[in-house]
């Protein structure tokens, strides 16, 4: 069953300490789905989802890549971007179903393009922009994910 918890940030600084907590929740297979306009704060998130998972916060925007890798030593980040991917044929040719058999965790910014190519146990991040800082963030996955709010 899935929850869905909302959280109100009004720094990056609190977006990074925030995704932290998520990012020590995620084991291998989790799939994140970014949903959020342009400057909302999924790098920013990405970032502390890296933190939270031991790799270094060397997180850049994938855009121009399609995807940035960030191999840990137990677990890995593939961070996409799906702004250009708008089918099955795109999506398969960024090689996202190989990354699905790594042992690691995939966040997808721009998810809105592939939403129903993702598994049903997909984590949704929404980021909606409600001030110049101001951020409201809704986590939707598995009852794993409510520990971030105590």
């Amino acid at each position: 069953m899935k929850h869905s918890h909302e959280i109100c940030v009004s720094s990056p600084e609190e977006t990074i300490a925030f995704a932290e907590k998520i990012g020590s929740l995620l084991k291998s297979g989790d799939i994140i789905a970014y949903r959020g306009g342009l400057g909302a704060g999924k790098t920013t998130f990405t970032r502390g989802l890296a933190l939270g998972m031991g790799l270094p916060d060397n997180v850049s925007s994938p855009t121009f890549a399609l995807i940035n890798e960030y191999r840990g030593r137990e677990l890995s980040l593939f961070h996409f971007d799906m702004y250009r991917i708008m089918n099955e044929e795109a999506l398969e040719t960024t090689g996202f179903y190989d990354y699905m058999e790594e042992d690691g965790v995939i966040a997808v910014e721009w998810s809105e393009n592939i939403s129903e190519l993702l598994p049903e146990k997909t984590i949704i991040i929404d980021i909606a922009v409600t001030g110049e800082n101001e951020r409201r963030i809704t986590v939707t996955g598995d009852e794993r994910f409510d520990s971030a709010w105590d």
